[in-house]
């Protein structure tokens, strides 16, 4: 058996799963096409769409990003005053000149509201409600097209998780619910990241390792003639078409990527927070990783940015944490538009809730769940708008309130999947629509 150990984690449905993937003893007679990739290629088109989600954990603040008040109180108004950006009318944030200057390929939502108030990225990740689950668990997104289209290249996974293990379990992705383990997203993260790699080998095991390699493109070639064993479940495939490509390992090894490209989106800051050691860190650098994964065949990466939960210090932490995001940002979006990739990628940057309108005594803004804020790009949508307003102090929606799920209708019609009528099955074989009755924001087009 040849085993790659990762960290084990435990789901609902009680199995544990490592990071990374194990692979058995296989038997290669009978050999026949995956089912896999048999749905691919029925659809008689070979590109695809892909949704990047920046998901920016515990909640930011509309008020100090894409709908300040400068007319509203100073407890209410805070420290940081709007710019004018490059569509006429709209203004954000000082602290976002990059986005401000190619607003005209953003959307910014200043009246996302339906938060149900959790801590978690439940919601954002699901577009469900987090009570009265079926068996098993809502799925994410990324799982659903998962199980929908299943990978566009085998040797890339078509639902992908870039975040970091985050101390705060809830913002960690929900996982793939009743689909499975076998839809649940990749994570080429810590221990899994370094199984994909080769260190510390000497010249007396370079041999071997040259040997493995050798065994497995002959395994590789079998496979591309005849197929996969008829007993092969998903983890088996999954694992042999991980281990047997090295395009996976290709699209995360960012030392491929033009070193001019890579300045553009900034550098990592470790310790952008004074807690950034659970987790809360800024990896701007996996933003450029997730567009080398839309570019190498993923459907759906997830990033975590940071942390936004800033009870205490909102404007010191705000310094900090938002400038490099809008960069990392906008150096996404700059990037999908240069490679032609705009109308295929979508982007979406939110959060779980906003905060307080009131600044607390502890410079700090609390949670605020009335009304929030987010931001969208790419996906062939209507750019160049803001969509919704919320009343004088910022405090609730009073035109055009988006609901959470609109936005996800959004994500769904962008992958080309009407959520109203497409459904997937729960434990019990149940039929589930993905969405009830919200459907995709008009403005987009």
């Amino acid at each position: 058996m040849i085993r790659f150990h990762g960290k084990g984690r435990s789901f609902c449905d009680r199995s544990n799963r490592r990071d990374f993937l194990s692979i058995g003893t296989l038997g290669l007679s009978a050999l026949t096409l995956p089912d896999l990739l048999r749905a691919e290629s029925a659809s008689g088109d070979s590109s695809h769409n892909s949704v990047i989600m920046i998901y920016l954990t515990g909640g930011p603040p509309h008020q100090d990003m894409v709908d300040l008040k400068p007319d509203a109180p100073a407890e209410i108004r805070g420290e940081f005053q709007p710019i004018s950006t490059s569509v006429p009318g709209i203004q954000i944030s000082e602290l976002m000149p990059h986005t401000a200057a190619m607003m005209d390929k953003f959307v910014a939502i200043r009246s996302l509201v339906g938060s149900d108030g959790r801590h978690s990225s439940f919601q954002c990740a699901t577009g469900q409600p987090f009570g009265n689950q079926p068996q098993g668990g809502w799925p994410e997104v990324g799982s659903v097209i998962s199980k929908l289209y299943g990978p566009v290249d085998p040797a890339v996974p078509a639902n992908l998780d870039l975040s970091m293990h985050m101390e705060h379990l809830p913002y960690n992705l929900p996982g793939p619910g009743f689909l499975g383990q076998a839809h649940a997203p990749f994570k080429p993260t810590g221990e899994s990241l370094a199984d994909m790699t080769l260190e510390d080998i000497d010249l007396s095991r370079y041999g071997s390792r040259r040997q493995l390699l050798t065994k497995f493109d002959t395994v590789r070639r079998n496979l591309d003639k005849h197929g996969y064993p008829q007993d092969a479940d998903a983890f088996t495939q999954q694992a042999l078409d991980l281990l047997t490509s090295s395009k996976l390992a290709d699209a995360l090894d960012l030392t491929k990527e033009d070193p001019r490209i890579r300045e553009r989106y900034g550098k990592d800051d470790p310790n952008v927070l004074p807690y950034s050691n659970k987790g809360y860190q800024a990896i701007v650098s996996k933003f450029l990783a997730a567009r080398r994964l839309v570019e190498a065949g993923a459907r759906f990466v997830t990033i975590s940015y940071a942390d936004f939960d800033w009870h205490s210090s909102n404007f010191k932490h705000g310094k900090k944490v938002i400038p490099l995001l809008d960069r990392a940002m906008t150096a996404l979006v700059s990037d999908l538009h240069e490679r032609g990739m705009q109308d295929n990628v979508t982007v979406v940057v939110w959060g779980e809730f906003g905060r307080t309108p009131k600044i607390n005594a502890n410079a700090g803004r609390d949670h605020w769940t009335k009304v929030c804020c987010g931001l969208l790009a790419g996906g062939g949508m209507k750019t160049g708008q803001v969509i919704g307003a919320t009343n004088k102090y910022a405090e609730e929606a009073v035109d055009r309130p988006v609901h959470f799920n609109e936005v996800i209708s959004q994500i769904y019609k962008n992958l080309r999947v009407d959520p109203t009528t497409t459904t997937v099955d729960d434990l019990t074989g149940r039929p589930r629509y993905l969405q009830d009755e919200f459907k995709p924001l008009p403005e987009l087009g």
